[in-house]
């Protein structure tokens, strides 16, 4: 499978996930930090401005947001596998790795600085600690997802012959000397 199509739906699958532990994370916050997440404030200060969400009613709204979310997600992970085969290392870790890149590239960097949302750092921490597991969580998938996709580990060799790519997925097994 290509790379980035692997990515692309490896980044889909993390956002679906991804999204699932939003929502779950969202509940526990403090009432005064229960505002909408950044998905929706970002749909809202981008289409808004069309009018488009004027004509819209809230669950189309809501489908709005949750595609271009799933749209987001989908083109970070096409990047992915570029960035992990650069970089190398067990796919969660890596993709963990990137999922926290992509939240201080976003939050930190261009999203403030297209004045789209007020950086990071100016909202509650328990909203950041939300959305950086979010991230975590979304890296893990897509990093672990994308490995399976590309057939990384699937190829059968000998126990004497290392897989190409194995360290991607799997802890390394050292026999004793």
């Amino acid at each position: 499978m290509n790379h980035s199509v692997a990515g692309a739906i490896a980044g889909l699958a993390g956002t679906v996930v991804m999204t699932a532990a939003m929502r779950a994370m969202f509940r526990a916050l403090p009432e005064k930090d229960r505002y909408p997440l950044p998905p929706r404030l970002i749909t809202d200060r981008v289409v808004g401005p069309t009018g488009l969400m004027d004509a819209l009613d809230e669950p189309e709204r809501r489908d709005l947001t949750l595609a271009l979310h799933y749209g987001y997600g989908a083109a970070a992970g096409a990047l992915y596998p570029a960035i992990a085969r650069r970089i190398g290392g067990p796919a969660a870790v890596t993709g963990v790795g990137y999922g926290l890149a992509v939240w201080g590239a976003s939050y930190l960097g261009w999203i403030p600085a297209m004045r789209i949302l007020t950086p990071a750092t100016r909202h509650p921490p328990a909203r950041n600690s939300l959305m950086l597991a979010a991230h975590v969580v979304w890296g893990g998938v897509t990093g672990v997802t994308a490995a399976y996709l590309m057939g990384v580990g699937k190829e059968r060799r000998s126990a004497a012959e290392p897989m190409e790519g194995a360290r991607d997925c799997a802890p390394t097994v050292r026999e004793p000397a």
